[in-house]
């Protein structure tokens, strides 16, 4: 038997303010789109922002309903629209910001399992790194140079 350890590099930065003003700006949108998320039952806000290799910025925030388990998540969103009005255009970066109207998201929030699969299709389908920038409502802020970073042995279409 032989053991391996995955690990992978994550910058921390003290506070939104602290980002390059190019990713504080992106953060900014994904603040401003988790102020629309529609999250009557968890009250757990989520936005993003995804970066466009062309410049544009497309947005999605979380959408709940009834049926709890049926909802859409931010990244999610934000990833099949930019797939869905500009297919083939890289993905560069998305910013994830979260809140709560319960308690203060002190933390980075990172995506959850299903949107790490569907952000790592992404990433594998145009072969190029998709960085994350993961916030709460405030303290530090976490960034990954790939979703693979925090998706090790992830699943994708060579296993198919």
């Amino acid at each position: 038997m032989e053991k391996k350890k995955i690990s992978f590099d994550l910058s921390v930065y003290d506070a939104v303010e602290s980002l390059p003003d190019d990713e504080l700006k992106l953060m900014q949108a994904a603040i401003a789109a988790r102020k629309n998320a529609y999250a009557p039952y968890s009250d757990f806000y989520v936005g993003a922002a995804a970066l466009l290799e062309n410049g544009e910025v497309v947005i999605g925030n979380n959408q709940e309903n009834a049926s709890f388990p049926a909802g859409l998540c931010a990244e999610g969103v934000a990833v099949f629209q930019a797939g869905s009005r500009f297919p083939g255009v890289v993905i560069k970066t998305i910013a994830i910001s979260a809140a709560s109207n319960k308690y203060v998201v002190d933390k980075p929030t990172a995506p959850c399992g299903i949107c790490r699969q569907s952000i790592s299709e992404y990433e594998n389908r145009q072969k190029t790194p998709i960085s994350l920038l993961m916030a709460g409502e405030k303290g530090s802020v976490f960034k990954c140079e790939s979703v693979a970073d925090i998706l090790p042995l992830g699943f994708d279409s060579s296993y198919l």
